[in-house]
């Protein structure tokens, strides 16, 4: 088994641009996490769902050629859901989904190496699937940190309420969470993200991460916040940079030695180290929007755009 397990859905993003044709990527925010870890050069199973069609076929082939693991369901699944992704003149995205989830209880082969278990997405919310992959992250928490990023899908989360306190669950689980300010401004309207983060981790996590875009990141703890800028780079779609983000933010940790049960127990990060993961993340972020789809960089791209 990897040192990262990453748990949630597989989407076969179908992106469409004016004036251009349909063209398919490979999606899902977990599965792009899963890609951007093993990218950077990490040992990474995702456990997922994907169906016996094309869609599935080009999904697999695409993590498995970066070198991530895939442990399936073992029932058969359902098609592997689908998101027509618009685009618009500024490369803003915009979501239509055609998702089922529905994850089976599962044991994890190997699951004592585990270190590190990431949620996200639809996966961690969208029930009968959800109540399975917490149930793992719950399990492996004796020995792996665990992190969640809820990407938020009004469409897929239900009523607001109950998808508050779904998400809430999910960051009461983790050790680090990170969210966009849509997404707070979607599940807290009106409420400023520093004030979110605060309930946040009043409910667990060391830490909580906010991206704002154009504008930034923000590193919050119970020892105050740190602030970075965003990497300034010519957009061509949005598609996946915060997950391209995640990704580096979990690459930094496990390089620093953060990760893991034995580092929860250990001092907190400091303004000094939060400050580098943020830059860190950001660079990989700008090269994920600077070409079309959820294309990360590996180790060596991002080492020369930080260069």
């Amino acid at each position: 088994m990897s040192y990262f397990l990453v748990i949630g859905e597989c989407v076969a993003d179908i992106v469409r641009s004016p004036g251009q044709p349909d063209a398919p990527h490979p999606g899902g925010s977990p599965a792009n996490v899963a890609y951007g870890l093993a990218r950077l050069g990490r040992s990474t199973t995702l456990l997922t769902q994907l169906g016996s069609d094309p869609a599935g076929t080009m999904i697999a082939e695409h993590l498995r050629s970066a070198g991530v693991e895939l442990l399936l369901d073992a029932r058969p699944g359902p098609a592997t859901p689908k998101a027509v992704v618009t685009l618009d003149a500024q490369g803003r995205a915009s979501y239509d989904f055609d998702v089922h989830w529905t994850l089976a209880p599962v044991s994890v082969p190997g699951a004592e190496a585990v270190r590190h278990v990431h949620l996200g997405s639809i996966g961690a919310v969208t029930e009968p699937g959800a109540s399975a992959a917490l149930a793992v992250a719950a399990r492996l928490r004796g020995g792996a940190t665990v992190s969640y990023d809820p990407n938020v899908r009004p469409a897929l989360f239900g009523g607001h309420g109950e998808a508050v306190a779904r998400v809430e669950r999910c960051v009461a689980l983790s050790d680090l969470v990170k969210a966009s300010d849509e997404d707070l401004a979607w599940l807290y309207p009106g409420e400023p993200p520093r004030r979110v983060a605060a309930r946040w981790l009043a409910l667990g996590p060391g830490v909580v991460l906010v991206t704002h875009g154009g504008e930034g990141s923000a590193a919050y703890t119970r020892d105050g916040e740190v602030l970075a800028a965003a990497v300034g780079t010519e957009v061509v779609d949005t598609v996946g940079a915060g997950d391209s983000f995640m990704s580096a933010v979990l690459d930094t940790l496990a390089g620093l030695g953060r990760l893991g049960a034995a580092a929860r127990t250990g001092p907190g990060l400091d303004e000094a180290t939060l400050t580098g993961v943020l830059r860190r993340a950001a660079a990989a972020a700008a090269l994920t929007v600077s070409r079309p789809g959820a294309n990360p960089p590996d180790r060596v791209e991002l080492a020369a755009a930080l260069g």
